[in-house]
């Protein structure tokens, strides 16, 4: 039994991994200005930039080398509008689960501070936790199919909801912790996907996710899950503090 959870939570994984926003639409270019690539000579996850030296992505996309490129649309062209800057400090959440992925958060302290102007802004860290069927919106340059490979240079967008936490649990029995939540539709067709992990769940200007893992994108009964961003704001502000 144990194995059968660990090879159902493993796919899950590599599944949240190359994550793309299915079912979504091309966001308004530079709509999205707190929304950061991760590149490490490809585009490999999403974050958010929270600080002018600041990011927030997902533990499970740690690379001990990390460009951050801020002020992106089309990832694959020079538009005049990116910033590129180095990551000099990478920091999982001290406990971190590779396992089961609780905790699945990470800041990324830039080389130098990114200029902020109406491309490259900061989004604000939430002052109370989600509530159920709040809209929000979810953003990155993950796969747009559920069933195949169709990577988009343009950044994505998806208005979807809140899920409550009760129904989130039925969906994933016994993976589950108190510090995710999920968001999306449990009637399957639109969803975070591969290479959108890290990236932000933004509630009314708030920041309340960050795309963890999930089943097959878009499924039907097995929405997205998302880190709980507002159980973290301490460790967050005190890992800043500190580094």
């Amino acid at each position: 039994m144990k194995a059968l959870i660990f090879l159902a939570l493993l796919g899950a994984v590599f599944a949240a991994e190359e994550e793309k926003v299915v079912g979504g639409y091309e966001c308004p270019r530079n709509s999205v200005p707190y929304q950061v690539s991760l590149n490490a000579g490809y585009h490999f996850c999403g974050g958010s930039l929270i600080s002018s030296q600041w990011v927030v992505s997902a533990a499970h996309c740690y690379m001990s080398r990390i460009q951050v490129r801020l002020g992106e649309h089309n990832i694959a062209a020079n538009e005049g509008t990116e910033q590129w800057i180095d990551g000099v400090k990478m920091i999982k959440h001290p406990q971190y689960n590779s396992y089961n992925q609780d905790n699945d958060i990470m800041l990324i302290k830039l080389s130098r501070p990114a200029t902020l102007n109406s491309n490259v802004q900061t989004v604000a860290l939430p002052n109370r936790c989600p509530q159920a069927d709040e809209n929000c919106m979810v953003s990155g340059w993950g796969n747009l199919s559920a069933n195949g490979n169709n990577f988009p240079d343009r950044l994505q967008c998806l208005r979807q909801p809140i899920i409550d936490d009760r129904i989130c649990k039925n969906a994933y029995p016994h993976f589950l912790t108190d510090n995710m939540l999920c968001s999306g539709f449990m009637s399957g067709g639109a969803s975070s996907c591969q290479g959108d992990s890290g990236g932000p769940l933004v509630c009314n200007g708030q920041l309340q996710g960050v795309v963890s893992w999930g089943y097959d994108c878009a499924m039907q009964g097995h929405p997205s899950v998302y880190a709980r961003v507002c159980h973290y704001n301490s460790w967050i502000s005190s890992t800043m503090s500190n580094n």
